[in-house]
């Protein structure tokens, strides 16, 4: 499909460009760049500086010339695309199990940004579905979930995240403070859990274990959500063993082996 037949040109000439980039493997100027993606110089110039700003394209200079190449950094998209889908179908045995004795429903997320996505589900026939569904977004401070995962990131990535701190509207919601909250995912990963009550919402808990990949970086978490009353005693042990059990499937599925998933002793972030 050419720009012109493109229902966003724009996007078509963003796309052109990218690819070119790719196929080239080799630096190009900037007018051969142009020219193989057919898009006006000024506006590949335009286009290249801000994919360069975004970290999907990099130049050299040589002399007076400068060479535009394409970056990981697309490969680290495709990379997370491919771990996400995954993600949707390892240990789908081992989360229905578990949904099935507890009679809470069990999900998977990953981070995106500072929010969680849930992007897997196992519940038990025949209980109160919780508004909680693959595909849905919530604030990652507001979640176990997003919790066990935030414990577990080094400072560069968990930074900006502290910066957009959500102030959840249930009744066990706390201040969104900095330090408060630094301590909170400290004990997450002194306990290798997280657990977040009525925060989000009244009368609804979760419990989640983080699990890895084959660098040792939290790759994503596995909770249980439940009524609080419901998620205490011997059902929230049984919940958090279980949880254990899953993630260090799911963290060898992905290359990370450990005896104690959820515990991998990363440092503190102050």
């Amino acid at each position: 499909m050419s720009v012109a037949d493109s229902p966003s040109p724009s996007a078509a000439r963003t796309l052109n460009i990218l690819e070119a980039l790719v196929h080239a493997g080799d630096g190009l100027t900037l007018t051969a760049l142009a020219k193989a993606a057919d898009v006006p110089i000024a506006t590949c110039a335009s286009i290249a500086y801000t994919l360069e700003m975004r970290g999907y394209a990099a130049r050299k200079v040589v002399g007076r010339s400068h060479f535009w190449r394409a970056t990981l950094g697309l490969y680290g998209l495709a990379t997370r695309l491919v771990r996400d889908v995954d993600l949707a179908s390892v240990a789908q045995a081992e989360l229905q199990q578990l949904a099935d004795e507890l009679e809470m429903p069990v999900h998977i997320g990953v981070l995106s940004g500072a929010s969680v996505v849930y992007i897997a589900k196992a519940a038990p026939k025949g209980f109160i579905q919780f508004d909680t569904y693959p595909g849905k977004m919530a604030p990652y401070n507001l979640t176990a979930l997003g919790k066990a995962i935030a414990a577990h990131l080094d400072t560069e990535r968990l930074e900006p995240l502290l910066a957009q701190l959500r102030q959840g509207d249930g009744p066990g919601a706390l201040p969104p403070k900095r330090e408060a909250f630094l301590r909170q995912l400290s004990e997450v990963r002194d306990l290798g859990y997280a657990v977040e009550r009525e925060e989000e919402q009244a009368g609804i808990s979760c419990v989640a274990v983080p699990f890895f990949d084959a660098e040792g970086s939290a790759a994503g978490s596995v909770g249980v959500t439940g009524f609080e009353s419901s998620l205490t005693g011997d059902p929230f042990e049984r919940a958090v063993a279980g949880l254990r059990v899953i993630a260090r499937i799911v963290s060898d599925q992905l290359g990370h082996h450990s005896s104690h998933p959820g515990q991998p002793g990363k440092v503190s972030v102050g």
